[in-house]
């Protein structure tokens, strides 16, 4: 099998599968009971914080443990409206091509009373900051816009973007899921008010992510019960996974000169299948993530070469996995400006450190055939 749809989800490391089994076979005390099994499993846990703080240049207290993207991406945006909401600031600014965590969340605030104004980033997938700018209002108090993109890959000018959010007080989340390894992320500097991590992204256990919340931020707790979080995330903690994570973090940071390798890769793939013909490039070609090929074919549907390389024992996508099966064509690549038609042509290749140049020719075999 060659596997080369990593956006999507990646395979468990041999090290984060180390750190996680004797927690799960022998720690398995719950992190809020006072005697030693519990106090163990709360230092894990308390280590993986410091281990994730480290990484993107935050404070400990600064890090909150979630399911996943998806719940951070909920958390920070439904706390931010929460804060919009105290400020009678009742407008919030996207764009058309974040992530479905992003987008139903502002549509759930939308139908709360909010105004919500979504920006079109264009041909190249990349947003204008100017466009930010110019589209900030009196009532305006909150902007999410994701880091880079996990369809087409292409990454965003987060800094400037936060600049202007911090030029006009506005708080500022970004979806930072697909960014972990691939950039520096340092929050001592970096103008952002919030951030969401996805364990499985980074080759850690599915069901695990962060979401950092700067210090002065003061947000709505997502869920009531128990006083884990320091009472803002309450549930029993999902320790292992989240020591998991904790490791995943620290060696996507200190692995983070493969990406030279992966783009490497990549460009041989962009080079051989712009060979084939008929073939068009989704987004900037330069400004993106290492591993990222969205491509479409003339005249061909996605889901069908999707199929059909999966005959071959090649597993890629149409798009973002949460939104598989969807009958809609992809938002992401009509946000380009391509009708539904053109939409459905998408193909994305997301190509890892794993991969080689023996599968890349491989898979180009393939999809000359197809």
């Amino acid at each position: 099998m060659i596997y080369a749809d990593n956006a999507a989800t990646t395979k468990i490391s041999s090290n984060v599968l180390r750190v996680m089994l004797p927690i799960l076979s022998d720690e398995f005390g719950n992190p809020s009971a006072i005697y030693d099994l519990g106090g163990r499993a709360k230092r894990i846990i308390e280590n993986a914080r410091i281990q994730v703080a480290e990484a993107i240049g935050a404070k400990t207290r600064e890090i909150y443990f979630t399911s996943g993207g998806t719940e951070s991406d909920n958390w920070a945006i439904k706390g931010a409206a929460s804060i919009c909401r105290k400020k009678n600031k009742n407008h919030i600014i996207s764009t058309t091509f974040e992530h479905r965590a992003v987008i139903d969340s502002l549509e759930f605030l939308r139908r709360s009373g909010f105004e919500v104004t979504l920006i079109d980033v264009g041909a190249s997938g990349i947003i204008d900051p100017i466009k930010l700018r110019e589209t900030i209002r009196s009532n305006t108090g909150f902007v999410t816009i994701m880091f880079a993109n996990n369809e087409i890959g292409t990454i965003q000018p987060i800094a400037e973007l936060g600049e202007i959010c911090r030029d006009f007080d506005l708080l500022f989340h970004t979806d930072a899921v697909q960014v972990i390894g691939e950039i520096e992320i340092d929050l001592r500097s970096l103008p952002v008010d919030l951030l969401s991590v996805s364990g499985h992204k980074i080759h850690a256990a599915k069901g695990v992510g962060v979401l950092y919340i700067r210090d002065g931020v003061e947000i709505d707790k997502f869920m009531d019960g128990g006083n884990q979080e320091r009472g803002y995330r309450a549930g029993t903690e999902n320790t292992a996974a989240i020591a998991g994570i904790g490791a995943a973090m620290q060696d996507a940071v200190a692995g983070r000169g493969n990406r030279i390798f992966v783009t490497k890769m990549r460009d041989a793939f962009f080079d051989g299948v712009l060979q084939l013909g008929k073939v068009r490039i989704h987004g900037d070609k330069k400004q993106r993530l290492s591993g990222n090929a969205n491509i479409g074919f003339d005249g061909i549907e996605g889901e069908l070469v999707v199929l059909k390389l999966n005959c071959h024992g090649i597993c890629c996508s149409t798009g973002a996995a949460c939104s598989a099966g969807a009958i809609e064509p992809s938002h992401v690549i009509k946000a380009l400006g391509f009708n539904s038609n053109k939409a459905k042509e998408a193909v994305r290749f997301t190509f890892s450190e794993e991969n080689t140049f023996e599968e890349i020719n491989y898979i180009l075999d393939k999809l000359k055939e197809i």
